[in-house]
């Protein structure tokens, strides 16, 4: 019998998943599980969600090939059925691992659309019994998934780039967007707003989690995904595959305006959380495989503080994030990711850290499907901190943890940080080596001071202290430091006139020295107009005003978006400040006088940055971090000849004006305000 004959009958082991053979009319399902003695496959039509209108059990040894349990279904057979799961029979062992309980109704992790019930329930997953019309179901694939992606192509940016992490559903959601009502909270709604997106000089967004996600879980951020070919139903104006295509749709409208689509990614844990969690699907279909466990094998290992950890030593979960990732690249058409704590993939099969060679890092590195797409790596977990060289993905970007300290312990008056500062606008060299055995670039340190992890970039200058009460933690989740200073008053009620001032100065200054820094720079959304998010610094279960950006605030604070405008404008205008390697030669450091001081009570730098070898102007900054004003001497030659572009003391429009406007010096020396940053070039 000819192959095709018998895969014809028997169904493939490849794909994985619910594949639609239109040549056959039929589809093909593939699952995997090494463990499992048993699989039936069920389809489901949308008007029954409980009573399958066809059942197909996979036999051994036909239905099997290796450890994939697969079959080939005519659709004729299927009675028009939209949504398909399985039940996978096999041991209840926990002391050695497995979980499986044939009366639970299981979603295929392959699956490229989720459904659920509107009986669905995460309690009838966590307990035991069926869960048969309340369990999630995936959307089998049609002819109505075509896309035409026309002529759409990936963006390229170098040293223009600047990312902008933002939440789809809290971007657009308040009433406050001026987005369609039918559109808010929605991938669509971002197209709506990309227009401001544009004028704010973004050119690329990095989208928190969007994989499908429990909508019963108590969980706004979307670090605890069900499944990872998926997008987020709920973020979409449209049901069933419509989300699909409405995504797809939102990435081709980035694409046209130039910007990116970077995603930030979780394949260390699911949202199955641990023994007392639901098993919706990993844990049913083969628990020992997918997940890292202790050794009594009963117990979950939980480096993620979230209840389990992905199983990354399998050979076929690898397979599965591989496949996950090659499918958001290659038909969602993403331009890159960042991995939620990155470095849980340096996991062995015992749980054990393996720096030399974690075989997942290195297969994502080298897959072709993957060359020119930006890998960002979250490098640090609870047991393991793997921040630059120490991360084995040499050639990732990373999210610098070190630069959002020590900047921001250095605008709000620490002493002993002006060495730490210096390596951090130089591009964190000691953590991005590049000498010859290492060749690291600038660019490959992601540097931030705010994100969704932590106070809002407002409230960062405006609570000494984390305001959690909403979360129903008694105030014990979050960062305890934040290294925050609330410029003399707590809070945002009542606030004194020289308070804000004092503020929207040193929210100023954190912008000025991000765009002069080189490196890759990201900002949060909302950042850039003062939003607040009251002192919470984890609202990662608040769904409301709380984690909304509230777009009144853009006309509030027009002055601040202006500045961020400006400064982003002024970076990418200027090739010299971000560069692929380190300013070397190109700079020269300074204090308050010629020579720079690092001793521990100094918080004054200056550098002049030369850009010839980038076709480029000079540049002269000086920063002063203490509370008093002072003097700068500028030690170069002409020195009355700089012009002076950003000064953070001034009030709009004068703390940044364009090339045309800048005021000439005519003098070797400047008083440099308290707590300013002052730009000038020649």
């Amino acid at each position: 019998m000819p192959l095709n004959r018998w895969e014809a009958v028997e169904g493939a082991p490849y794909p994985l998943g619910a594949s639609l053979i239109e040549a056959e009319q039929a589809y093909n399902f593939a699952l995997y599980s090494k463990h499992a003695t048993g699989v039936i496959l069920l389809v489901f039509s949308e008007s029954d969600v409980i009573n399958p209108a066809y059942a197909c059990r996979m036999v051994y040894p036909a239905n099997k090939t290796g450890r994939i349990w697969h079959c080939r279904v005519p659709a004729s057979l299927m009675k028009g059925a939209v949504y398909y799961a399985y039940t996978v029979e096999g041991p209840y062992d926990p002391g050695s691992g497995h979980r499986f309980d044939a009366n639970k109704i299981l979603l295929d992790p392959y699956a490229q659309g989720v459904f659920f019930p509107p009986d669905f329930s995460r309690d009838a997953a966590s307990h035991p019994g069926s869960n048969a019309g309340r369990a999630p179901l995936g959307i089998l694939p049609d002819h109505s998934s075509r896309f035409d992606w026309g002529d759409d192509r990936r963006p390229v940016h170098t040293h223009d780039t600047v990312i902008y992490e933002l939440h789809v559903r809290g971007f657009t959601i308040s009433t406050t967007s001026s987005v369609s009502a039918a559109l808010k909270g929605t991938y669509a709604g971002i197209v709506e707003r990309i227009p401001y997106l544009q004028e704010l000089g973004i050119t690329a967004v990095e989208l928190m989690p969007v994989h499908q996600f429990d909508p019963m879980e108590r969980n706004y951020w979307g670090y605890m995904p069900l499944g990872f070919f998926a997008p987020h139903s709920e973020y979409s104006s449209s049901t069933g595959p419509g989300a699909v295509h409405e995504f797809k749709s939102m990435v081709k409208a980035l694409h046209a305006a130039g910007i990116e689509v970077i995603l930030d990614v979780v394949y260390n844990h699911t949202s199955e959380l641990s023994e007392g969690g639901p098993t919706y699907s990993f844990k049913g279909i083969d628990n020992s495989t997918y997940y890292l466990l202790e050794e009594d094998r009963s117990q979950y290992k939980n480096d993620s503080g979230t209840g389990n950890v992905l199983h990354c030593g399998n050979r076929y979960v690898r397979t599965m994030i591989l496949d996950s990732l090659r499918f958001w690249v290659q038909e969602m058409h993403v331009d890159g990711f960042r991995f939620d704590l990155a470095s849980l993939f340096t996991r062995d099969n015992e749980g054990r850290i393996n720096l030399e060679d974690p075989p997942i890092i290195s297969e994502i590195t080298t897959d072709p499907a993957f060359a020119g797409i930006r890998l960002i790596a979250e490098a640090w977990d609870r047991a393991s901190y793997q921040l630059g060289r120490s991360f084995p993905g040499m050639t990732w970007l990373q999210w610098n943890g070190r630069y959002c300290e020590d900047i921001r312990c250095f605008l709000r008056g620490d002493e002993g940080k002006v060495s730490s500062v210096i390596s951090r606008i130089y591009g964190s060299d000691y953590l991005f080596p590049d000498q010859v055995t290492h060749a690291y670039h600038a660019y490959q340190s992601v540097n931030f001071v705010t994100s969704h992890d932590g106070f809002t970039l407002y409230d960062l200058v405006s609570y000494n202290n984390k305001h959690n009460e909403a979360n129903g933690e008694l105030g014990l989740d979050g960062s305890a430091n934040n290294f925050s200073w609330n410029c003399g008053w707590e809070g945002g009620d009542g606030v004194p006139d020289s308070v804000m001032k004092l503020r929207k100065q040193q929210i100023k200054n954190f912008c000025a020295l991000l765009m002069l820094s080189n490196g890759t720079p990201m900002l949060a959304a909302g950042d850039e107009f003062m939003r607040t998010q009251r002192g919470n610094n984890n609202p990662y279960n608040q769904d409301n005003d709380i984690s909304w950006i509230d777009w009144n605030l853009l006309t509030k604070h027009s002055d601040i978006f202006r500045f961020f405008q400006k400064m982003i404008l002024f970076r990418k205008a200027h090739p010299a400040i971000s560069r692929s390697r380190f300013w070397r030669e190109d700079v020269c450091w300074h204090g308050r006088e010629t020579q720079i001081d690092q001793s521990q009570p100094s918080r004054q730098i200056a550098y002049c940055l030369r850009g010839a070898s980038q076709e480029d102007q000079d540049f002269y900054v000086m920063i002063n971090a203490s509370s008093g004003d002072t003097i700068f001497s500028i030690p170069e030659e002409d020195a009355g000849a700089w012009c002076c572009y950003v000064d953070t003391s001034l009030d709009c429009p004068d703390d940044i004006v364009d090339s045309e406007s800048g005021v000439r010096l005519n003098t070797s020396s400047y008083s440099v305000k308290s707590r300013s940053v002052v730009v000038m070039m020649r």
